[in-house]
C-alpha cells in the first residue's frame, strides 16, 4: 500500500521520466480551436516538470499565508522566495530550520521536507544566504512488471543554494542565487529496457526588491522573482530530457506600523512556471532549450491566450504581530481547475522571545483535490544571533 501512494506521490517526477503521452485522450479541438472534454469543459492540461519539490513552500511563515512570500519582510527564508530582500536585514547573523511532514494523513512517517535557510549580513550593502532543502520519500519496495520484488530504495532529492544579495540604492535591491540540484528516484533500476539514473542539474534566481515608505511608518515593496533557471534534466541516457520548474514570480507587501505594539502586513503573490505548455497534438514542445522553454510559455498555450491566463497561480496573506513577539497568521493559495486545481485556506501563529522564533502552519483544502499536507501540522525555528 506505502509503494502505490508514494508512486502517486511521484506522479510529476516519473512522468518525467516516461511521460505518457494518453493523458489528453479525452480532449479535442472545439470549433473555436480550444481543447476542450466530451462535456465541453476546457481541458485538463498541468504543466509537467521535473523535481517539483523545488517549488513546495517549506517555510511554515508563508505557509501560513497562503504561500506568499515574494515581498514580506525579509527573514532567513527568503532565499526560498526572493534572496533580494535579504539586503533590508536588520540584523547581522539569523538561521532558520524546517521540517514539514508530508502524507501524514495517510499515516507516513518517512516521507518528509527539511530545509534550513541562514544570512550574514557583511555591510549595510551587502548579505549572503545559505540554504540546503531536503526531500524524503521513504523507503520504497521495488517490483518488476510481474509484481516480483526486486529491492529496496530510498527515493530522495535535495538542494544546495548560495545567494548574494545587495543594495543598488536606499530603495532597491537585487540578487543572484546558485543551486545544485540532485533527484534520486529509482536510480539502479530499469524500466522498460532503460537504466534508471540519479538527475543533477545547475540552477540560477534572480530576485528583485523596491521598497518605499508610504508614510506614518508604513511601508509598501514589490518584489519579482525568476527562479530555477537551469539546465534540463534526465533519468535515463535518453536524449529527451526535462525541464526544471523554472518560475516567474510578482509579489506585493504593505505593511502598517499604527503604533510600536501592532503591525499588519497585507501581500500577495502571483506565479507562472516559464516551462512550455504540453500539447496533445505535437510533443516537439519537448525538444526546446531551457532558454527557448522560459521565451515561449508566455505564448504557446494551444488554447490561446485565455490558457496562458488560466496557468496563473494566486496567493494571498495576512500577518498581524503584537509587540514584534505573537503574530497570527491567515491566507488562501488557489489555481485553475485545469491547471492543477489547488485551492486551500492556510492559518498559523509565530511566537518570537530574545533570540529564538517558532512559527507553525496548518493547511485546509477547498477543493477534491488531495493535498499532501492536507490536515498537517508544520513549524520552524528561527534564531537571531544578533538579539
Amino acid at each position: 500500500m506505502k509503494k502505490l501512494i508514494l508512486v502517486a506521490l511521484s506522479i510529476t517526477a516519473l512522468l518525467t521520466i516516461f511521460p505518457n503521452e494518453q493523458l489528453h485522450a479525452q480532449c479535442f479541438e472545439d470549433s473555436s480551436g480550444n481543447l476542450v472534454d466530451p462535456s465541453g469543459q476546457p481541458c485538463v492540461n498541468t504543466i509537467v516538470t521535473a523535481v517539483p519539490f523545488l517549488r513546495i513552500v517549506a517555510d511554515a511563515r508563508s505557509g501560513a499565508m497562503g504561500d506568499v512570500g515574494i515581498a514580506i519582510s525579509a527573514d532567513p527564508n527568503a532565499l526560498q522566495h526572493n534572496a533580494a530582500k535579504l539586503a533590508f536585514v536588520d540584523t547581522k547573523v539569523a538561521v532558520s530550520a524546517t521540517y514539514t511532514p508530508w502524507l501524514r494523513a495517510l499515516g507516513l512517517s518517512d516521507v518528509y521536507l527539511a530545509d534550513i535557510t541562514a544570512y550574514n549580513q557583511l555591510d549595510d550593502l551587502q548579505t549572503i544566504g545559505f540554504g540546503l532543502k531536503y526531500f524524503s520519500l521513504g523507503q520504497i519496495n521495488f517490483t518488476d512488471e510481474n509484481g516480483q520484488p526486486i529491492g529496496n530504495g530510498n527515493p530522495n532529492e535535495f538542494e544546495i543554494a548560495a545567494a548574494y544579495a545587495r543594495k543598488l540604492n536606499d530603495n532597491f535591491s537585487s540578487s543572484l542565487t546558485m543551486k545544485f540540484i540532485y533527484s534520486n528516484l529509482a536510480a539502479g533500476q530499469n524500466v522498460n529496457g532503460e537504466d534508471i539514473k540519479a538527475a543533477t542539474a545547475l540552477a540560477a534566481d534572480l530576485g528583485f526588491l523596491y521598497t518605499m515608505d508610504s508614510g506614518s511608518d508604513n511601508e509598501f515593496r514589490v518584489g519579482l522573482a525568476l527562479t530555477n533557471i537551469g539546465s534540463k534534466v534526465s533519468y535515463t541516457e535518453s536524449i529527451n530530457k526535462d525541464f526544471l520548474p523554472t518560475n516567474f514570480g510578482l509579489g506585493f507587501a504593505y505593511e502598517l506600523n499604527p503604533n510600536e505594539s501592532n503591525q499588519l502586513t497585507f501581500a500577495f503573490d502571483v506565479n507562472k512556471l516559464m516551462v512550455p505548455t504540453p500539447d496533445p497534438n505535437d510533443a516537439s514542445y519537448r525538444d526546446k532549450s531551457a532558454i527557448a522553454g522560459i521565451f515561449s510559455s508566455f505564448g504557446d498555450a494551444p488554447g490561446g491566450f485565455s490558457e496562458e491566463i488560466r496557468e496563473l497561480m494566486y496567493s494571498v496573506g495576512v500577518e498581524y504581530w503584537y509587540d514584534q513577539q505573537f503574530a497570527v497568521r491567515a491566507g488562501y493559495y488557489t489555481e485553475h481547475a485545469t491547471k492543477g486545481n489547488r485551492k486551500y485556506f492556510t492559518a498559523g501563529l509565530g511566537i518570537k522571545y530574545n533570540v529564538f522564533g517558532l512559527n507553525f502552519s496548518y493547511l485546509v483544502p477547498t477543493s477534491n483535490q488531495r493535498n499532501p499536507l492536507d490536515n498537517t501540522l508544520r513549524f520552524s525555528l528561527m534564531f537571531d544571533f544578533d538579539s
